[in-house]
């Protein structure tokens, strides 16, 4: 049996940007564009009317933003993955839409393996942050580490995997427990950093001085 295309909704002002999302996503398999929208307002209109599974989101757009926009559909449809993708390499637009609900963040020159990949990644519920992007987070720690909750030894081990963008199973594998378990430790993580989503916890934490480059590499 043939499984559900993934259901993708673009938000972008930029009108030959959409048309260009639009062809390049009708040369992937199983995958259906069902909704343009021009700024965030109508993204969210659309995300009520056409169920989308991930919408493709751009930062900078009149009226609502994207952030503003992701702020949103995180309470109101969390269940739909936000993949953020922009002209602009901004650090702060990205810590701020990762923390605020989003799962990527991709750059419009993005090669299009690379765009399926993170697309089909968030339709499972799964995070993919490019190498840049984490090498970028590490750069960005607002809060002072006295600010920083307490977390176990475990949990550390588990968020740093999960920085390393693995997946429960393989997290599961080489800690030696199991993937309920796992998961387990990461809605106490979520708990106690305040998120809902991998890449937020991961921005979190790289903030907040919990995860540094040296824990991202050392297991990988």
């Amino acid at each position: 049996m043939t499984a559900d295309p993934i259901r993708i909704l673009i938000a972008d002002d930029h009108l030959i940007i959409r048309e260009g999302l639009r062809l390049i996503l009708e040369t992937a398999e199983g995958m259906e564009l069902v909704g343009e929208a021009s700024d965030g307002a109508e993204a969210l209109r659309l995300a009520g009317e056409t169920r989308p599974d991930v919408i493709l989101m751009d930062l900078r757009m009149p009226g609502m933003d994207g952030l503003t926009a992701i702020q949103h559909l995180s309470v109101e449809h969390p269940q739909i993955a936000v993949v953020i993708l922009t002209t602009y390499n901004e650090d702060d637009g990205m810590v701020r839409g990762l923390q605020a609900g989003a799962r990527a963040y991709l750059l419009k020159d993005t090669d299009r393996q690379t765009l399926f990949n993170t697309i089909r990644a968030a339709a499972r519920g799964e995070t993919l942050l490019q190498p840049e992007v984490l090498a970028r987070l590490l750069t960005q720690r607002a809060a002072p580490p006295s600010a920083a909750p307490e977390l176990s030894e475990r949990e550390l081990e588990v968020l740093a995997a999960v920085g390393r963008g693995q997946r429960s199973k393989e997290i599961a594998y080489h800690l030696g427990i199991s993937e309920r378990t796992v998961k387990a430790h990461l809605a106490s993580l979520y708990n106690k950093l305040g998120v809902d989503s991998r890449a937020a916890a991961v921005s979190t934490a790289i903030q907040r001085g919990l995860l540094s480059a040296g824990q991202e590499e050392s297991k990988g």
